[in-house]
């Protein structure tokens, strides 16, 4: 490959799971970067929100395009409508259209698109097909394609990997249509995305479709099996004769945080097989070397541990006035997120030492006896309990213990992020964080991170979440409360 040149690169969709993904690599690459979002208030509070140029605009609306591509060399293509209607195939067309006629307008050199895998035959179902048609119509549009084209893409967020994930979390027993035993050829997210990046220095990518696929083909029912034997999950498969794909919608819908509506066209593309058919990755990235499915669970369970859960936490709520929800309960990454946010009219100094406080024995500010009993029953398994207490009445560091959680990360005057070590059929995290505000207040965000073993994990969590949601409304006031009354 050529050595590479700084360019002008143009993302749209990086408010979503590639997009998003994708920017910071391409900053590595020593690219400038620009993101076309229809409200750029959703990248707030991303790492690398203040490296790149980002532009308001909709694909759907022409004239908002011409400044987003004036001096674009090349443009990422991450749009669809699915879940949108069942219009959607019209609305990628259409879409799709509208954005290549506009890069070429604008002298863009390329486009690089990423698309669904499987061939092009009757039985296509409708989402497979609009993502092909889409390839097509940006390549009318005269400007060089790279249509990348992938079955399921494995990493923590993925949409396809996700409903597995949790399909095999949640149930011992998994009731199996005909789809499941359909073969595929899964993609680990970071070979995907070293295709992405790879294509701008490489000619020969230049106008053309580009099948890619991980090292091995297997069914969905062995990706299910695959995952449980990784998470050390007892699982089995149960096949039925008949479950339609809005059948099977339904019950995604009803056991995973996936909504029937973007559920039944996924389901309905997973009756075509995703096997890679033209192997010609190979030669034109020859230095890419895709991993196998097991490899890729592997890397992305590893979001789950404690140093690498911190990187699938930057989609920020909103710190502006007025859009300041006080509880957002949540899934992510396989994880349930529960984020409450008070604005505290101190600085973040001030309120820094009220929740490094926490614990031992100060106590939790709120149901203290709550914390005490939960301790005890956590001795009762076997577990610390609060025995451990803390270091320090006050100062904390990475490491400490904290009754029964442990110091994971410190931010001074803004950050303490605690990792449980009680009993708990999962893992569990704890954040406080203190952001100024430009009005001279803080924004002041308690978020509890729970990433659930099994059915057991989930059901533990939804039992006590009456409990916790008392426990923690009253411990963010307390602490704010307290901010406000201590001494400067």
């Amino acid at each position: 490959m050529s050595e590479p040149q700084q360019r002008t690169i143009l993302v749209t969709g990086a408010t979503g799971y590639i997009g998003g993904r994708l920017v910071p690599r391409l900053l590595e690459a020593g690219h400038a970067v620009r993101c076309l979002v229809r409200d750029p208030t959703r990248l707030e509070g991303r790492p690398w929100h203040d490296d790149v140029d980002i532009v308001a605009g909709d694909v759907l609306e022409p004239e908002t395009l011409v400044g987003a591509l004036r001096g674009v060399d090349a443009a990422y293509y991450f749009i669809h409508s699915m879940g949108s209607g069942s219009d959607f195939h019209q609305r990628d067309l259409t879409a799709a259209e509208s954005f290549g006629g506009a890069a070429s307008r604008a002298g863009v050199a390329r486009i690089v698109y990423l698309g669904g895998l499987a061939q092009d035959d009757p039985s296509l179902s409708e989402h497979l097909r609009s993502r092909q048609q889409t390839g097509d119509a940006l390549r009318k549009s005269g400007v060089p394609v790279t249509e990348f084209r992938a079955g399921v893409i494995v990493g923590s967020g993925s949409l396809s990997f996700q409903m597995i994930r949790y399909l095999t979390e949640r149930l011992p027993a998994m009731i199996c249509p005909r789809w499941v035993f359909t073969r595929t050829q899964p993609i680990a997210i970071r070979d995907v995305l070293d295709y992405l990046v790879a294509a701008l220095e490489t000619p020969g990518s230049m106008d053309r479709i580009v099948e890619i696929g991980g090292s091995d083909v297997v069914t969905y029912g062995d990706m299910m099996m695959i995952y449980a034997e990784v998470r050390g999950l007892k699982r089995k498969l149960v096949p039925v004769p008949v479950l339609t794909p809005r059948l099977s919608s339904y019950w995604v819908n009803l056991v995973t945080p996936i909504p029937a509506s973007i559920a039944r066209p996924l389901i309905e593309g997973l009756r075509n097989e995703s096997v890679v058919r033209d192997s010609s990755a190979g030669d034109v990235f020859p230095e890419i070397h895709p991993v196998s499915y097991r490899i890729a669970v592997e890397r992305a369970l590893e979001r789950l541990e404690a140093s690498a859960v911190e990187t699938t936490w930057s989609d920020a709520l909103s710190t502006s006035q007025g859009d300041v929800p006080p509880v957002v309960l949540t899934t992510q990454e396989g994880m349930v997120l529960e984020r409450r946010q008070r604005v505290v009219s101190v600085p973040p100094e001030r309120i820094y030492p009220v929740f490094t406080g926490l614990g031992g024995e100060r106590g939790w500010l709120y149901w203290n006896w709550a914390w005490k009993l939960r301790g005890a029953l956590d001795r009762l398994l076997g577990g610390v309990g609060l025995r451990r207490g803390r270091r320090h009445p006050q100062e904390v560091r990475v490491g400490d213990a904290l009754d029964f959680w442990r110091v994971e990360a410190v931010e001074p005057d803004r950050m303490m992020r605690l990792r449980a070590e009680m009993k708990v059929p999962g893992k569990a995290w704890l954040q406080f964080e203190a952001s100024p505000r430009k009005d001279g207040t803080t924004l002041l965000s308690q978020t509890a991170f729970f990433a659930p073993k099994g059915l057991g994990g989930w059901l533990y969590w939804y039992a006590l979440y009456p409990v916790h949601r008392i426990i923690f409304n009253g411990m963010i006031d307390a602490i704010a409360r307290r901010s406000m009354t201590r001494p400067t």
